[in-house]
């Protein structure tokens, strides 16, 4: 994933908040989908680390079981794959 400039990143959030409501929903959309695309990342590299679920889970504010049900399958076939 390529990270997004400042310039992209402002855009968004000011069309998110503006007026036009079309633009508005598309730019929260877009917000959503690259928060989620930035949490998977880091959670990912947080378990490279050594991060206990429970630690990710305080530092998510979620608790352990979310993170894991959400995440486990998912960093366990990246680490597969290395």
């Amino acid at each position: 994933m390529a990270a997004p400039t400042d310039k992209q990143v402002s855009k968004a959030v000011s069309e998110a908040v503006g007026d036009d409501v079309a633009k508005g929903l598309r730019a929260a959309l877009a917000l959503r989908r690259l928060a989620e695309e930035l949490e998977t990342m880091q959670v990912t590299n947080a378990r490279r680390k050594g991060w206990s679920w429970q630690d990710i889970a305080a530092a998510l504010a979620v608790s352990k079981q979310a993170v894991h049900k959400k995440y486990a399958e998912m960093v366990t076939s990246d680490d597969r794959r290395r």
